[in-house]
């Protein structure tokens, strides 16, 4: 049923254009597929005015395709819509009572089409415009449709050199005069729409910590700390004087910004200036912390800047942790921000280069901004963009909801970690009954690729390991795209363990079922684990045990008996030659054998590959590599670095649901003698979890 008794307006070049299917198998691309250049960056200015008679509560319902900023009356409302297949589009509500007036009113409409095939948005199929209700004290009073007006915003230009073209440089025209308003197209659209509103971003304004006049008229500004957000300034000067905007994560060595990023983001915008004061108020978000506005002539003047920050409602003071340890508090600070930053409406895997929703982040992240917020509703909207992709693949992408289609073997196979941790959080039997098929479905993709034993060979997505690929450990197997003959540990330790963890699922639903994982594991045993070498190896036949062989059978749970101290001693003196990703693994994996030891070590370390080098390096969010020049793009700004948040409530401190919903819980701090713990962190069941240790 929809939620709009409104009808999808768009613009005239779209409204003969039927809807491009982008969907398909990574490996499966369609071959045909074009897409108009002229139809790509698109703005439109949709509005209608209307006369208003009062009520005591007045609500609009909006979504647009691909995004939409709202205005009531000249000010700002909100922004919209979180990305969403078009089978379940997801749309938002907003409180505008206060806003309207007896008399004469106007609703504005900033609508962006993007046009590009990346993991922002669901983009490059031809599905523009929007449809919106207003409801007032519960009746619907006025909805889009042919009285509806648009017109083109050509004063928007840019080329497309942000990330994997995840985005536009801005540059506005001031000299550009709107074009004249003409009436809406009405277009027959094939949307079904989510059962409810999402949660609205927050979006505040942000002054700079510091700012600095340079020469030439031009303006440096510190925002103290990386943001994800818009810039907005007024500027004065001559009809056709430029100015230069630079936004960067960091500084080159002469105090520029640096916004030829090493994230392969290109973040130079341009103002154009007409007659009177031009103003610049960027559209898109972009990760930052430094600008420089550079005026191409002295005699421009420059006033009212400030950054428009934008991510999930976050409260800052919601979940705090004070420490004796300065370094694990500092660790504990940018791995919140990272969070805070990278949770925008999905789980962003940076809010720079790529901007999309990864699976294997989301096992992270999710688990961060839980404890974080004590807010569960953006992980299992997460949870519900996963199952929906297997209306293109049964063994999920690794990349929802957006339009780039990519498939990450153990990316997929950690659905059921996810799962289990919403039911432990909420106790929701419903959802976890609602999402077993998806995890049947999955497993069932999977076992296809069995050879003969229940082990995995030629597997048809990414089998990723970790990533960077120098971060590996020097793990003894080609992981060739696509993967070629043989077996190898980490995607079979990780399908044992998701056949394990469905199963632990079917116990709590009460499902009947034969029992597979016992004899997988005992077969995965035999095949990688040397009982000579004490530990497991890297494939069948090899003699080389990387960290990763071992953390992901001992973080499941699967290593022989008697053997666990052995592994857990080995890959704790093997410390961290790793990625950030797999470190959430390696930390877990040492809690599961009570090393807190060495959880607690490696949360402080100091060296090359800890997070304190993050903080050394400058960092106020968590980065993607552990250090800048790590990976040959790092992003300054990633949440899948996270894994301290979780590990440090979990584990360190001992706290973690016994039983679902928190109707239990337990509080075993495992803190070295000299070291203290002050924290607060909200439970999702309402509550708040204060204590010092």
């Amino acid at each position: 049923m929809t939620p709009f008794k409104g009808k999808w307006i768009c613009r005239e070049e779209f409204l003969k254009l039927s809807p491009i299917n982008v969907f398909h198998r990574e490996a499966e691309p369609d071959k045909n597929y074009s897409h108009s250049d002229a139809l790509k960056n698109i703005h439109t200015l949709f509005k209608k005015d209307f006369i208003f008679k009062g009520a005591k509560k007045a609500i609009i319902r909006i979504t647009a395709d691909d995004y939409f900023k709202l205005y009531v009356n000249g000010e700002f409302v909100g922004q919209g819509p979180t990305a969403g297949y078009p089978f379940c589009y997801y749309y938002n509500e907003f409180d505008i009572t206060k806003l309207l007036k007896i008399g004469e009113n106007k609703i504005s409409v900033h609508n962006y089409y993007q046009g590009n095939i990346n993991r922002v948005w669901n983009s490059g199929d031809y599905r523009m415009g929007m449809i919106a209700d207003l409801i007032a004290d519960g009746e619907i009073v006025l909805s889009t449709d042919e009285s509806w007006q648009y017109s083109p915003i050509n004063s928007f230009s840019g080329e497309c050199n942000i990330g994997y073209e995840t985005g536009y440089s801005e540059c506005i025209d001031a000299r550009i005069v709107p074009n004249a308003f003409r009436p809406c197209c009405v277009k027959a659209v094939d949307y079904k729409f989510a059962a409810e509103p999402s949660v609205n971003l927050q979006v505040y304004e942000k002054k700079a910590a510091d700012i600095k006049t340079l020469n030439g008229g031009g303006i440096f500004l510190d925002f103290g700390q990386e943001i994800t957000g818009t810039l907005r300034l007024t500027a004065l000067g001559n009809s056709g004087d430029e100015v230069i905007i630079h936004y960067g994560e960091e500084l080159n060595d002469d105090g520029t910004v640096r916004y030829d990023m090493r994230c392969n983001c290109h973040y130079e915008d341009k103002l154009i200036l007409g007659e009177g004061e031009s103003d610049f108020s960027g559209y898109d978000y972009k990760a930052f912390r430094y600008v420089e506005i550079l005026p191409q002539n002295p005699e421009i003047s420059i006033k009212d800047i400030t950054a428009i920050v934008r991510h999930y409602p976050f409260d800052d003071t919601a979940c705090t942790i004070k420490s004796s340890n300065k370094i694990l508090e500092a660790v504990f600070n940018i791995c919140k921000n990272g969070v805070k930053y990278g949770s925008q409406d999905i789980f962003v895997d940076c809010p720079s280069r790529e901007k999309g929703q990864y699976a294997g982040d989301m096992t992270v992240t999710g688990a961060s901004h839980i404890y974080l917020t004590g807010d569960i509703r953006l992980a299992k909207k997460a949870i519900i963009n996963q199952a929906q992709s297997q209306t293109v693949s049964d063994g999920i992408l690794a990349v929802t909801p957006g339009s780039y289609m990519q498939e990450i073997a153990d990316y997929s196979l950690q659905f059921p970690i996810l799962l289990l941790r919403h039911y432990m959080h909420t106790g929701d039997k419903e959802f976890l009954k609602e999402m077993l098929p998806v995890c049947e479905k999955m497993l069932a993709h999977f076992k296809k690729f069995d050879r003969g034993d229940g082990m995995l060979e030629l597997v048809d997505s990414w089998n990723l390991v970790d990533w960077p690929d120098n971060l590996r450990d020097n793990y003894d197997f080609p992981l060739t795209i696509p993967i070629g003959k043989g077996i190898h540990n980490v995607i079979n330790a990780f399908y044992v363990g998701a056949v394990s963890q469905v199963e632990q699922i079917k116990d709590i639903l009460g499902v009947p079922y034969k029992n597979q994982s016992n004899a997988l594991k005992a077969t995965f045993n035999s095949i990688f684990y040397n009982a000579e070498l004490g530990l497991y190896v890297d494939s069948e036949g090899s003699r080389h045990s990387s960290l990763h062989a071992n953390v992901i059978p001992l973080y499941y749970g699967l290593e022989p008996d008697g053997t666990t101290h052995t592994i857990a001693d080995f890959i704790a003196e093997k410390g961290l030659v790793c990625g950030v990703y797999m470190a959430y693994f390696y930390l877990k994996a040492l809690a599961r054998t009570e090393r807190y030891d060495a959880v607690w070590n490696t949360l402080v370390a100091e060296n090359s590959t800890s997070w304190f080098n993050m903080v050394k390096e400058g960092g106020t969010t968590c980065f993607e590599a552990w250090g800048k020049d790590q990976k040959f793009n790092t992003s300054l700004c990633h949440p899948w670095a996270s894994a301290p948040i979780s590990v440090i409530i979990e584990d360190i401190l001992g706290l973690k649901p016994t039983a679902p919903g928190w109707e239990a819980y337990t509080f075993n701090p495992h803190l070295p003698k000299d070291v203290s713990i002050t924290a607060t962190i909200p439970l999702v069941n309402g509550k708040t979890a204060k204590f010092s240790v």
